[in-house]
């Protein structure tokens, strides 16, 4: 079983890496608003709940449906920046994508904080009068300086063998596209499945101490990461766990030209 789970594990991962014509780190234009309640983003489709609030200063969005993607967008970074030059920064702002935006107006609805930080200074309350501003944006890598790859194991777990967990400051500029679940140093590999947003499940969780696996790709190339660390076997529901080690990788873009610069 473990060999078979194993086989489609590398087969799927090699079907992740076939050409796409997606560059995320082109520009593009649109319009964003922004959120008047702080925790509206909190609870959001991603499911981060209240630790939304302190990713990146606050500084996070709901996205696009087109742009969360069935939740594989969750967690994903980027740089926006409103087209007044009067009233805004070239610089704009850098957001972590936390919910899903429906509305057919804007591509991204930002935090209230997010929003104004598009503003040069002492014009905050001209661009939120506004509401609603033209806007270009390019996907960029997250940075995390005090987080490695975490996981958060979910309320609805239950021992021995529903684990839910939820991943935490993944860097880089990738996507989580498959993870697998094993006993630490064993090789009998459980594939889990996303339950929504940043939430990934499994029925069939082994005993004993946890290790995973993730293929995380982008663009058209695409890795599969092995965290340092795992999860105890006494794993505690609510319990946040360091993996070890950190996604730094970038994936490479299948058209041209892209912007791979910092705007400031």
């Amino acid at each position: 079983m473990a060999s078979f789970q194993n086989f489609m594990f590398f087969f799927f991962f090699s079907l992740l890496l076939s050409p796409s014509i997606a560059c995320d780190r082109c520009v593009h234009r649109t319009k964003a608003a922004y959120f008047s309640s702080s925790t509206a983003l909190s609870g959001g489709a991603c499911g981060y709940g209240d630790m939304a609030s302190s990713f990146n200063g606050g500084y996070i969005a709901a996205a696009t449906p087109e742009l969360y993607r069935d939740g594989m967008g969750c967690g994903g970074c980027f740089q926006i920046r409103c087209k007044n030059p009067k009233l805004c920064t070239s610089g704009g702002v850098k957001v972590i994508v936390t919910d899903i935006n429906k509305s057919t107006q804007t591509d991204f609805v930002l935090s209230s904080s997010a929003f104004t930080a598009m503003a040069k200074g002492g014009m905050a309350r001209d661009i939120k009068r506004l509401g609603i501003v033209d806007v270009e944006y390019k996907r960029v890598p997250c940075e995390y300086k005090n987080h490695n790859l975490s996981v958060r194991i979910e309320e609805i777990s239950r021992k021995p063998n529903y684990l839910a967990i939820k991943v935490l400051y993944q860097g880089g500029q990738t996507d989580i596209q498959a993870i697998d679940v094993a006993e630490a140093g064993g090789w009998n590999w459980r594939f889990m499945t996303r339950n929504y947003g940043a939430v990934w499940n499994t029925t069939h969780a082994p005993a004993g101490p946890l290790q995973f696996r993730m293929v995380v790709t982008g663009g058209y190339d695409g890795l599969m990461v092995w965290p340092e660390k795992g999860i105890p076997a006494e794993w505690k529901a609510g319990a946040v766990y360091d993996l070890g080690s950190q996604i730094r990788a970038v994936a490479q873009e299948a058209c041209s030209p892209c912007d791979a610069s910092d705007w400031h």
